[in-house]
Parts: C-alpha cells; structure tokens; sequence
C-alpha cells in the first residue's frame, strides 16, 4: 500500500482507469472488470464527470453511473474513488459555482457520502484561481470531498494553487495527474517532478501504457491499420524509437515472467514521486497484467535501462 501525499489515503500501487466505462466497456463489462480488480487486491479507482460524453449518445456522467451502480451492488470496504470536475458539457470550466454543482451531481452519480480525491480536470484560465482554490477548499470544509487534488496543471499554476491555499488556510492539493509514461517523460520530468517532490505531492499518472502502445499490441512503424478506437493513440507511438522501448520492456519482463504493460507500470511505479499509475481494461482478462504491474519490483539495473533506452530528442523517430 502507497500513501497519496500528505492525505490519510493508502492504496493499492496501481489506479483503475474509469475512461472506458461506458465507451469501450458497456455495463456488464465493466462490472466484471471492478470485480476482478477488487478480487485481485486493487482499492483505488479513476474517473471524471465528463467520462464518456464524447461518444455518440452519451452526454457525460457515465462511466461516474456505472461505477455507482456497482458500488451499490457490491458494497465493497476502502475503496478509494477518484473523479474530475471542469469537461462534464453541463458542468464546464472551474467557477466556484460550477465546481459546487458538478461535485453534488458526481456524488449522485457516484452515490458515495464523499468524494475522496477530487481533481481539478484542466485549468480553467479564465476564472481567477484564488476562486477555484476557495471553492476547492469549501468543498473539504463542507465534508463533500475528502482530499483535493489537480490534473493536467503546469508547474507554475500548481504552485501557484499552493501559495494561495496557504495563505488562506484552506485544504491543500495532495496529488497531481500527469500524462506520463515510458515514451512521453521529458515535460513531466523537467517540470511536475521537481514541483511535485518540493511540495509533498503524488503524482499518479494517466496514459500510464500510451493508450495501449506499451501493452506490446502495436508493433509495427504502421499501426495506423488497427480498428481498435485507441489505436490512433497508439499509433503515434510506433516509431523506431517507440519499439527499441517495446523490445526493452519484453525482454526485462521476461526475466520476472511478466508482461510488456506490467514491466511498464512497474517503471513508472518506480520513478520518483509516483504512486500509482492509471491504466484501463476494457475486459476482465486485462486486468490480472495491471495488478501484476502494481505488484511487480524491478532492479535498479533494469529502471536505469528503461530509462536509457527510453531518453528522447528531436532527431530520434
């Protein structure tokens, strides 16, 4: 178990992504993935209000329905869930007013008492931050949320967000969420981690297998043939550089009996600061690599090679 930041929260080393309930992964199959994830030791799950509004039919709020259906069903002890506010389309943007109401509908959703880590999703640059990190702040005092946390902020307004809580004594952020992983380091690297690691913070990662590249799957320089709706995201990935990382990952693995995506998650595990990266399944079957990921300790030798192999330039394609 891993503690998130300065919070009374210890999770299991590896978060559920909630993005595929309710695209992907209708009902049933994302019943069966909660399940197997509880059943194999997993605690901490991760979701937005504006989950899955960009499929067609859908207008936000479902994969939040799904996971509250089967909360209700299950009952399961210490869970941790952790959602978004700012991209549900009726609940834009980061107003005090609009945090406040997206909150109340995620608990309806969720059908829990209290949030217990809630994100800022995106900055919202057009409302003053002393009024989002107010609004942040009344939701702990008013016990809607448990612990506050930001995504997909930059280091300057993450710090930014914490002089202001300081100076007037409201709840303090204690995580952030990244896009980081094996083939996208350099940003989260140079900027986040130091922020991060002066503050106190967890950083616990989403795209923690670049949208299914590092599962393995793609292993061509053209992926662009695939007809999985990730694999545009994948693809990108495919690059000779791309799969010099795929073919280190597969051969680390095999050393420990374990998968491309678990040795993956088990790097990024092991990167400073990191506490529990987010990766989905689609499928109960997928989720046995994801724990194994939380789970699995690689050497100091084989997370420096990940790291060699892994460093980027311009030049390298």
């Amino acid at each position: 178990m891993t503690r998130i930041g300065s919070s009374d929260l210890s999770v299991f080393p590896l978060s559920l992504g909630g993005n595929v309930f309710g695209w992907t992964a209708d009902r049933d199959a994302s019943f069966a993935v909660l399940d197997a994830f509880v059943a194999g030791g997993g605690d901490f799950i991760d979701t937005a209000d504006g989950y899955s509004a960009w499929v067609e039919g859908n207008s936000g709020g479902e994969s939040e329905t799904i996971i509250g259906e089967w909360l209700a069903s299950r009952r399961p002890e210490g869970l941790v869930v952790a959602t978004k506010v700012s991209q549900h389309p009726q609940f834009r943007g980061l107003s005090a007013a609009n945090v406040r109401r997206a909150a109340e509908a995620s608990l309806d959703r969720l059908g829990v008492d209290a949030i217990d880590l809630y994100y800022a999703h995106f900055d919202d640059e057009t409302v003053p931050l002393e009024e989002t990190v107010a609004a942040f702040g009344q939701l702990v005092e008013d016990g809607l949320v448990r612990n506050i946390a930001v995504s997909n902020y930059s280091a300057d307004r993450i710090r930014a967000w914490i002089e202001i809580a300081r100076s007037t004594g409201v709840a303090l952020p204690v995580a952030v969420q990244p896009h980081y992983n094996l083939v996208h380091r350099n940003e989260v690297e140079e900027t986040i981690v130091p922020v991060a690691t002066e503050f106190g913070l967890s950083l616990i990662p989403y795209y923690a297998l670049a949208s299914g590249f590092l599962t393995g799957k793609y292993r061509s320089t053209d992926a662009t043939g695939q007809s999985s709706p990730r694999a545009s995201g994948a693809a990108k990935y495919a690059t000779e550089h791309g799969l010099r990382i795929i073919d280190a990952l597969e051969e680390i693995g095999g050393a420990h009996g374990a998968s491309i995506a678990a040795t993956a998650l088990a790097w990024l595990r092991a990167q400073p600061a990191v506490v529990a990266p987010i990766a989905s399944a689609r499928t109960a079957e997928q989720v046995e690599d994801l724990l194994v990921g939380g789970r699995l300790e690689l050497a100091a030798d084989e997370v420096v090679r990940l790291r060699s192999v892994s460093e980027w330039t311009p030049a390298q394609v």
